[in-house]
């Protein structure tokens, strides 16, 4: 069962005499995976780690505008924004590098009443890892990031040639930065590399237990921006910048463990991982791809997938299932998500495929060997928000996985995005149609 409590927190967190701390700024991902919260001094947060402290439930109905979503009826700007009680959760206590004096703590939020706060994204994915215990795995994930980087006169900092060993010294001041920022957020910096379009830099994570995971690329995400702001530089996470060039992905690592040992060396159980996955890969692509611009990034030929597709060892597929000789790297890689991707959201979604497929012993299809978007056979996967929206309130088993009340507010914050988008008129219409019309 999911325990609908939170832990009680220690009595206090006890910084040592010797840390000169001025802030901890106190944080929540949003719906679109943003950190938002408050900045506390030493002796505020130190209450709030005892008694919690409270911050307006309108950040969980924020838009990425910050536009409050006047959809939602139970909580947010029409039932006058109450509060939540946060409450820090100091494992994840970590200095800020680049800020003297501060620090960040993710914090857990309950309902007034104590209740556990079903719709907060870190607890979405508590569930779903919840779930995947029940079938009698632990998940061990990581995340890789794809982000632009332009440097302090606006130019993308690299041309775009993949792997250059050359260009990617462009970026050491920035990356020399960011190390040490990173070690300090608890997050293992494994690699780094240039990739096949102007600007494009992929960052990969160490692997970690599945929530820390979640944290790490939350935390990673954040000092990225706040580090390149900090330098003159500005880094974007969006899914697709330019047409014509590859875009920014989020690929999720995962394995599931037991008893110690990784189960994704048994053929067997990894198959079984990668069959639900891809069952329920339609409707999680509305949290693997929650923009209107995520699906601008899913075109053929740019190392992002358009179909229900896996194989061994194969970028062309949705889910790519990689085996090792080392029993800790056996594990599958889904390619789907945007860099744009709530990483909560989207791990939880995989976490709780991976365990129905589990939990069933599901078969997946024939593996796909060559190239994935050549196959007109295979079962297209959702090309735009709308048809992912429609998948995702389809598929009654993934939304009741994730929880009833969860997935009706997510629905309800894509359907407001394409709200925004039907209202917008762009700088395309514009040019396209002014003078012809």
């Amino acid at each position: 069962m999911i325990r609908t409590e939170v832990e009680p927190a220690p009595n206090t967190v006890g910084f040592r005499p010797s840390e000169h701390v001025e802030f901890v700024l106190l944080v929540i991902p949003d719906v679109n995976g943003s950190l938002r919260g408050k900045a506390l001094r030493p002796d505020a947060f130190e209450a709030a780690v005892r008694h919690g402290t409270v911050m307006t439930d309108l950040l969980l109905g924020l838009d990425p505008v910050d536009t409050p979503i006047s959809d939602f009826e139970r909580f947010g700007i029409r039932s006058g924004a109450p509060d939540l009680v946060v409450h820090p959760d100091t494992a994840t206590l970590h200095d800020l590098s680049w800020r003297p004096g501060w620090r960040i703590c993710l914090g857990t939020p309950t309902w007034l009443d104590g209740r556990r706060c079903e719709l907060a994204s870190r607890e979405v994915l508590r569930g779903a890892l919840a779930h995947l215990r029940e079938v009698g795995y632990d998940a061990v994930a990581a995340v890789e990031y794809e982000l632009r980087l332009r440097d302090a006169e606006d130019r993308l900092v690299t041309t775009g040639i993949s792997y250059s060993a050359t260009e990617i010294a462009a970026i050491d001041p920035f990356l020399t930065a960011l190390r040490p920022a990173l070690d300090d957020l608890g997050v293992e910096l494994t690699a780094v590399h240039t990739e096949a379009a102007p600007g494009l830099v992929e960052l990969n994570l160490a692997a970690q237990p599945g929530l820390e995971a979640a944290d790490a690329a939350a935390y990673t995400k954040f000092a990225v921006k706040e580090l390149a702001r900090s330098l003159g530089m500005r880094a974007s996470f969006l899914a697709k910048t330019a047409p014509g060039e590859e875009g920014s992905s989020g690929h999720v690592h995962l394995s599931a463990w037991r008893d110690g040992s990784n189960a994704f060396t048994d053929d067997a159980a990894l198959r079984s991982a990668v069959a639900g996955i891809l069952d329920h890969l339609p409707a999680a692509s509305l949290l693997l791809n929650p923009t209107i611009n995520s699906y601008k990034r899913l075109v053929p030929g740019y190392f992002a997938p358009t179909n229900v597709s896996w194989g061994v060892e194969n970028r062309s597929c949705a889910v790519r299932a990689i085996p090792s000789p080392r029993p800790e790297l056996s594990r599958l890689e889904c390619r789907r998500p945007g860099a744009d991707a709530n990483p909560y959201l989207a791990l939880a979604a995989l976490a709780w495929s991976a365990a129905d497929g589990l939990r069933r012993g599901a078969a997946p299809p024939e593996a796909v060997t060559g190239d994935a978007y050549a196959r007109s056979d295979l079962a297209p996967l959702p090309s735009s928000l709308e048809e992912s929206l429609r998948a995702f309130e389809a598929d009654e088993a993934l939304c009741g996985g994730l929880g009833a009340e969860f997935s009706d507010y997510f629905a309800t914050s894509r359907r407001w995005e394409l709200k925004a988008w039907l209202q917008t008129v762009t700088d395309w219409e514009r040019s396209r149609y002014e003078r012809s019309v």
